[in-house]
């Protein structure tokens, strides 16, 4: 895998698309009626990092190395929840379309919660499944004060359905565009050192008609505070300063931000621009301008992928045990 964006603070996100930027500034925002879900990898690259389990557990040296970073996602990710519980899931586990429900966990219950891997380890890494469950999840909780959906998928390697994802996250574009569905997101939380990064930047970087970005990309071992994990629900209504200032790498002031500043900021640069700085408060932050990524408005996808439409609002196949999740 290889470095691709370089992200400085206090910067979350930055986007090109043609002579336009679109900077999303770090900031930990409360969504209101926000339902979270966090899907784990379960695929078979992942045994090694769950560690062995049983007996061989306490007597091996080896030790889970996933278990600390659910515990602190699902403790920071339950008090962004509206209810604040979690819905958890394994997902690639078996043939590597499968998921296995764990539950709903709470923060406090996030801290000591065990987490050994699924139950099968999978023979691959397809992610479509995950979308559409999730899809359905948030339809069933919409009756029940679910007013936007943030999903975080855990993943070690390159998923192996990269293009079905990308259809039907088109589809799912389409019904939030038209209000058939609240407001959905994915972040990809990549970890371990087979993350294909440019896969994960190509799906991230694609804009939807009406929509704007489904997707954000984090790494794991890059993150520096908690918020860059929901980074993808920062909007432009949000304020962080006063005002501010952008300006080009000759000085020339691109844009000024008077009585506030927005969470996320855009503004036009020259064509030949690399980098901007924004001034705010008499600090000055420099910030490279990454490549354009070809963000494309997403329309008409094949018409062997029109089957992958989410599907209506039914009943996930897995217990509810009386509970929203």
């Amino acid at each position: 895998m290889a470095g691709h964006e370089v992200i400085n603070r206090p910067f979350s996100d930055v986007h090109r698309m043609g002579n336009k930027v679109v900077a999303t500034l770090l900031h930990d925002p409360t969504v209101e009626g926000l339902d979270v879900a966090l899907y784990m990898d379960g695929s078979a690259s992942m045994e090694n990092a769950y560690g062995p389990r049983g007996i061989l557990a306490k007597l091996a040296p080896v030790k889970n190395q996933v278990e600390p970073q659910m515990q602190w996602m699902l403790e920071y990710l339950a008090n962004k929840d509206r209810d604040g519980k979690v819905r958890v899931t394994y997902w690639a586990a078996g043939d590597g379309t499968q998921l296995e429900v764990v539950g709903d966990l709470t923060g406090p219950e996030a801290k000591g919660y065990r987490f050994p891997g699924p139950r099968s380890y999978g023979k691959a890494t397809v992610m479509l499944p995950v979308l559409r469950d999730f899809v359905a999840h948030i339809k069933q909780q919409v009756g029940e004060g679910a007013k936007r959906g943030l999903a975080v998928i855990i993943t070690d390697s390159q998923i192996n359905d990269a293009h079905d994802v990308t259809a039907y996250a088109t589809q799912v574009a389409k019904e939030i565009a038209s209000g058939r569905l609240p407001r959905i997101n994915f972040v990809f939380m990549g970890v371990g050192e087979q993350v294909d990064e440019e896969q994960m930047e190509e799906i991230s970087h694609t804009t939807y008609p009406g929509v704007g970005h489904l997707w954000c990309h984090r790494i794991a071992d890059r993150m520096e505070e908690m918020a860059e994990l929901v980074a993808v629900l920062v909007d432009e209504t949000m304020t962080v300063a006063a005002g501010g200032t952008i300006y080009d790498e000759q000085g020339k002031v691109l844009k000024v931000y008077e009585g506030r500043l927005p969470a996320v900021l855009e503004f036009e640069v020259p064509p030949a621009c690399k980098r901007f700085t924004l001034e705010v408060a008499g600090q000055r932050f420099d910030q490279p301008v990454p490549e354009e990524h070809g963000d494309e408005d997403h329309e008409d996808e094949d018409d062997d992928h029109k089957a992958e439409a989410p599907p209506p609002a039914a009943e996930p196949s897995h217990s509810r045990r009386g509970h929203r999740h």
